[in-house]
This record gives structure tokens, sequence and C-alpha cells, in this order.
């Protein structure tokens, strides 16, 4: 149950930290905090964190480097915060691993609700889903839902969980436009919040890490969405 996870809270700013801690523990969930980066790591080797909420800009090892070490040897969910806006900031997050993202300042209620957002899809990632063993290939970008990889051209791509599920929904329906909204639901599984970027900046960094095809494969629908052509 979401209920009985453990949450690593890594803030340096402790009104923020505590402000966190209090929403999360009101809804049953274990807190451990973190005042900067290196606590961060260790907590999370000593192991039994469920989905860290790392701040960006902390002392020493900031949320960035952070959320890296962590990506390259475990997959908990990760929600960075920051009170930066651009999307260049947005878009470093989650390329190195982050899962979501949210900006300074934030509505304790949504942030829980993105907590448990991440935490039921991670559940459901954890699950065996037979009906995802078929390889997808289109003239030289595979896709294999069993071992969540991608290659194209036979170089290994490193995207992250949600770059990947992106990836997957529009190649399973090649020529089919998803909204952003569409796209939001199925691979966030969760309510669509009005505004949000979130799909537009996860299929940008897609686009970027493939690289000179990046437009042959994901193609903007003005006005509408996205869809998948190769």
């Amino acid at each position: 149950m979401d209920n009985q996870a453990t949450i690593l809270i890594a803030e340096d700013e402790s009104e923020i930290a505590e402000l966190i801690e209090l929403h999360l523990q009101k809804e049953g969930f274990r807190i451990v905090k973190a005042k900067d980066g290196l606590e961060a790591l260790e907590a999370v080797e000593g192991g039994g964190i469920d989905l860290a909420v790392m701040d960006l800009m902390m002392p020493g090892i900031d949320g960035l480097e952070a959320t890296r070490r962590i990506r390259s040897a475990h997959a908990l969910p990760i929600l960075m915060l920051s009170a930066r806006t651009s999307d260049f900031d947005k878009i470093s997050g989650l390329v190195i691993g982050a899962d979501d993202y949210m900006t300074k300042p934030f509505n304790p209620l949504e942030l829980v609700a993105r907590v448990k957002a991440q935490l039921r899809r991670s559940a459901l990632l954890a699950q065996p889903k037979a009906e995802d063993s078929g390889r997808i290939e289109a003239a030289g970008l595979v896709l294999d839902p069993a071992g969540r990889s991608v290659q194209l051209y036979g170089r290994e791509l490193e995207l992250t969980p949600k770059e990947f599920d992106l990836l997957h929904v529009l190649a399973r329906h090649p020529g089919q436009v998803f909204s952003g909204e569409q796209l939001f639901r199925q691979v966030w599984k969760e309510g669509y919040y009005e505004g949000t970027n979130t799909v537009m900046v996860h299929i940008r960094s897609l686009r970027r890490k493939l690289g000179a095809d990046k437009d042959k494969w994901i193609k903007t629908v003005w006005g509408v969405g996205y869809k998948f052509h190769a």
C-alpha cells in the first residue's frame, strides 16, 4: 500500500522539509530526511527508501548529482523540487533520471498526490507484464518491452522510465495522434493537471536522445498532439 512506503525528503530548507513531512505523515508515510545530497545518497544506500523527494539546489552534492548517482544503481521514483522554472532545468532533471518535477512554491496537496501516483506506477512496473513481451521494430528502431530497452541502429539508448513509456505508447500505435492529456493519463496513470507541460518536456528530451532522426520518429501534430511515424 502507498501509505506504508518510506519517503526520503532531501531538502536543506528546514521549513520546506517540515511542511512536506507534515503532509506526507498525515497520509501515513514514513519519513527519512536529509539536509544535502550526501546524506540523501547515504539514506538510499542504507536501503528501505521507496521514493525520494529531491531538492535541486543543496550544499555540497546537489540534487542533480545525487539523482544521477542514485539512478545509476536504484530504480526508486524521484520527484525533483526546484525554485528554478526554466525548461532547461526541468529537462536536466528529467534527463538524468528524475521521474517528476515540481517548481517552488508548490501546493503540498499536489505533491502528496504526485508521490502517491509515482508509488502506484512503481508498483505496477514491478509486476510481470506478459502483454509487453513483443518487440517493436521500425526501420532501425527496436523497442524491447520485456527488457525495457531501446536500440537505434544497434546503439543502446539510455532512456528514463517515462521516456521509454512515452515512446512505447506511441510506437504501439503508429500513425495515431495522441493529445498531451492522453499521453499523460496513459504514462503517469493519474489525473491530468490543466496547463501542465510535463509531456512536452519529456517528448523534447526523448527527441534529443533520438538524435538526427528525432523528427522522423515522433512528429508533432500542431494543436493536437504527437504521433509515431517510422
